[in-house]
């Protein structure tokens, strides 16, 4: 079973192109969805968010406010490492938990969508890296549109990762996601054919 990671900038299209994945029957799953179910309310997760960050960051029902909590850490470093250290562990372990359990799928690999891949230097745990990378301004834009924020929080957030060209030089596979949806499915369509052709290894 290869372990194939797919990252890149927020607003790449990350989800779409695993989406793509999918339905394309290889297993995947999405970091950020754990992400979210480690800090739920009344997860440990959420009792050490609230610890660090204190009750401002809390919605008027009780849960997590994602947008007031972004705001924070992507303003403040130390907040940020902070917040991964909280989230991180129980998400890596249970990438490591569901990959062990796919052990025999028909596809002979499985993706997980992470987006702080390198970030996070885990890149190392991963046979192939996926790569999904767009022009800045599409991406701006998409961020824009997304989280109806302006274009100072939209460059803040993505100043806030490791450059997109950095990520494309460090990927076996690059997706781009700037032209046509089909132009980008025919590339997740490429990378599916190499990806499950015999004798697939990182490089």
């Amino acid at each position: 079973m290869q372990r194939v990671a797919l990252t890149g900038g927020i607003a790449t299209g990350k989800s779409h192109v695993l989406a793509v994945f999918t339905a394309l029957g290889v297993p995947t799953i999405d970091a950020d969805v754990l992400a979210r179910e480690t800090v739920a309310p009344g997860t440990a997760g959420f009792e050490a968010v609230k610890v660090r960050f204190g009750p401002s960051i809390l919605d008027p029902a009780g849960g997590l406010d994602r947008r007031k909590l972004g705001d924070l850490v992507f303003a403040d470093v130390q907040a940020r490492r902070d917040l991964e250290t909280i989230i991180h562990p129980a998400v890596v372990a249970a990438i490591d938990k569901w990959f062990t359990g796919l052990e025999g799928a028909a596809t002979g690999f499985a993706i997980a969508d992470i987006p702080l891949l390198f970030e996070t230097g885990r890149e190392h745990q991963y046979d192939v890296i996926i790569v999904t990378a767009c022009e800045l301004q599409t991406q701006i834009r998409r961020l824009m549109a997304r989280d109806k924020s302006t274009e100072a929080e939209a460059r803040q957030r993505i100043g806030a990762q490791l450059p997109i060209e950095e990520k494309t030089r460090r990927a076996d596979y690059v997706i781009r996601t700037d032209g046509m949806v089909a132009e980008t499915n025919a590339q997740v369509h490429a990378v599916y054919a190499r990806l499950t052709a015999p004798s697939v290894t990182r490089g």
